[in-house]
């Protein structure tokens, strides 16, 4: 069996790196092709390139994982089934689970790898990508005058159930401007609001500058209590610049482990739909990987069928993107009603993998 299994995995390993070659080299070939205009236009050098392009490689690693298992596992089993090897190891007393062994084992394997790459190497690669691409690619103006770029539009969930929104924040100043602040109950209530016009960091505080204060009650109304008005006021906001900085960090940019901090922050913030699809991503971080063995188990039944073997090896390639496009089309509806409150965000991101791993059993209960 060491020997079976040996040749089996050699095959499958084999396969499944000159895929992810294959798919890596196709990525950046089409995306070199769109965005070549943009390159020489800013004149963006060679060395750019290919450190903008390398930093990518991580995510075309996890995003093409699971189709390539699945591709080498259908490629070696197929090509198996053509030479009659597969009868020979059924005729020989092995069961589907000892002849399938190697191909599970191996999408464990992968599985482990594609979790440990997201986890470790992903969030950095992206905000790297990001920043060569901000600062070197697009020629910004951050890169030209040394310092970091005004951020426009910035809104986020804060401490204390309120709800931020910054027209434009100079990091290099540490000023904002356009300022409005809503503060909210456990109900979603608004309690109070505050607009200022320029807000300035001293070191230790928040000052703003023309500065507004209105109070609301239960209904939403504004109480018999006049307006404030002030000329400057320190504002009670405990986030600081690097915390505002954060706020540009988006769901890909942070590991499992952040983002559970990133909730637990805002838990309280009374932005039920926000903090749920930021659930609804945390679990499918989880689930991902996972497609690396469910799609195998998927299609291992189409690859063990002894009926028809006749050009069974170039089909593998058809029934490979038939099963990898409805696993990411059911994967994605599953997400989509997450978000959307219908499921619950742990069922959303393990809908693809239970019916799959269900819909593999069903397939080959005929060959246990």
């Amino acid at each position: 069996m060491r020997i079976l299994d040996n040749y089996i995995t050699g095959s499958i390993v084999r396969i499944f790196l000159s895929t992810i070659m294959v798919f890596c080299f196709l990525y950046i070939l089409i995306d070199l092709a769109s965005h070549l205009d943009d390159f020489i236009a800013n004149k963006v050098g060679i060395s750019v390139i290919f450190s903008y392009y390398l930093t990518f490689l991580p995510v075309i690693f996890v995003q093409t994982s699971p189709i390539a298992c699945l591709l080498s596992v259908l490629f070696t089993y197929s090509s198996l089934n053509n030479s009659n090897e597969i009868i020979a190891l059924r005729a020989s007393g092995l069961n589907f689970w000892k002849i399938t062994r190697p191909a599970i084992i191996f999408g464990c394997i992968a599985a482990a790898l594609v979790f440990l790459v997201n986890e470790k190497f992903v969030p950095q690669s992206t905000s790297i990508s990001a920043d060569i691409k901000k600062d070197q690619i697009n020629l910004s103006a951050e890169k030209r005058s040394g310092k970091p770029q005004p951020v426009s539009n910035l809104f986020f969930y804060g401490m204390n159930n309120r709800l931020f929104f910054i027209d434009k924040y100079d990091p290099a100043e540490k000023i904002l401007e356009g300022l409005t602040i809503i503060g909210q109950d456990e109900k979603q209530r608004m309690t109070s609001k505050i607009v200022a016009l320029k807000v300035i960091w001293t070191g230790t505080a928040w000052k703003a500058l023309q500065c507004q204060i209105s109070t609301y009650n239960e209904h939403n109304e504004e109480n018999s209590s006049e307006i404030l008005f002030f000329k400057e006021k320190v504002l009670d906001v405990r986030e600081t610049p690097a915390d505002l900085l954060k706020q540009r960090n988006s769901v890909s940019s942070m590991n499992i482990r952040e983002l559970k901090q990133y909730i637990r922050r805002f838990k309280g913030s009374g932005a039920v739909a926000a903090i749920n699809n930021l659930k609804v991503d945390l679990h499918q971080k989880i689930a991902y990987p996972f497609a690396c063995i469910v799609i195998i188990f998927a299609g291992l039944p189409f690859a063990l069928a002894t009926g028809h073997r006749k050009g069974l090896t170039f089909a593998s390639i058809g029934i490979a993107l038939v099963i990898g496009f409805l696993f990411f089309v059911v994967n994605a509806m599953g997400l989509a009603l997450g978000k959307g409150g219908i499921l619950h965000p742990v069922m959303a991101a393990w809908l693809a993998p239970l019916f799959f791993i269900a819909t593999g059993i069903y397939s080959a209960r005929k060959l246990f």
